[in-house]
């Protein structure tokens, strides 16, 4: 397949094989302790979109320029969703098993049924369409990036929000992600009700403040 601009080949690829639209998969969250998983699926048009010129993986991206392609990738997309799995689930089920969830549930959400999915990194069991499992499919889809801003800055925000809730632990620095200032506060004031408890590291913070306190 010849390359085509903004990362869109597999999309067009696809789309001409007559198996569009095409939907991407891609999470925020997964290394955070505290709060929710975030996930998103995301179809956008075939044709090129010059406001979202340099998308790629979020991760690579400032939080300004995250928050300007977010609206381009409102805006212009044909769908998207957007799935919190919450820390309760997640210890429930496993982080693994939880993005999964997620990930199904995002497509189910999507108002549009994509004809194909492209999902970074893994396989998504039980999906609605067929798949491809892209390893750094944020890097080679034009979905999956777009997917991939929208899961980053809806968790971001919504971290940013719980903030004010719980000011102790100062998440609008870190967005819930096992910092040495994170676990360094939980051990002053012990783990909050949607903190990952089976994280390892929250679970240490947490005994710790209670040897602490004396609390059983």
């Amino acid at each position: 397949m010849r390359r085509l601009k903004q990362l869109r080949t597999y999309e067009v690829a696809l789309s001409r094989a007559g198996l569009g639209p095409v939907a991407g998969i891609d999470e925020a969250g997964r290394g955070a302790c505290f709060g929710p998983v975030t996930v998103a699926a995301c179809i956008l048009p075939d044709r090129p979109i010059p406001e979202l010129k340099g998308l790629t993986d979020s991760k690579k991206l400032t939080a300004r320029r995250r928050e300007a392609l977010f609206d381009v990738v409102l805006e212009k997309a044909v769908s998207f969703s957007v799935v919190h799995i919450s820390a309760k689930l997640i210890d429930a089920r496993g982080i693994h098993t939880a993005n999964l969830d997620g990930a199904r549930k995002a497509i189910a959400a999507l108002d549009v049924r994509p004809g194909y999915v492209l999902v970074d990194a893994f396989k998504v069991p039980g999906l609605p369409a067929p798949q491809l499992p892209i390893i750094g499919g944020d890097y080679t889809a034009r979905c999956i990036a777009a997917a991939s801003i929208v899961a980053k800055v809806s968790r971001d925000r919504l971290i940013t929000e719980l903030a004010r809730d719980y000011p102790q632990y100062e998440l609008e620095r870190h967005k819930g992600y096992g910092t040495k200032a994170h676990m360094d506060a939980v051990r002053r004031h012990g783990a909050s009700q949607l903190h990952r408890y089976t994280y390892a590291n929250v679970a240490a913070a947490d005994a710790e403040f209670r040897r602490s306190t004396n609390q059983p």
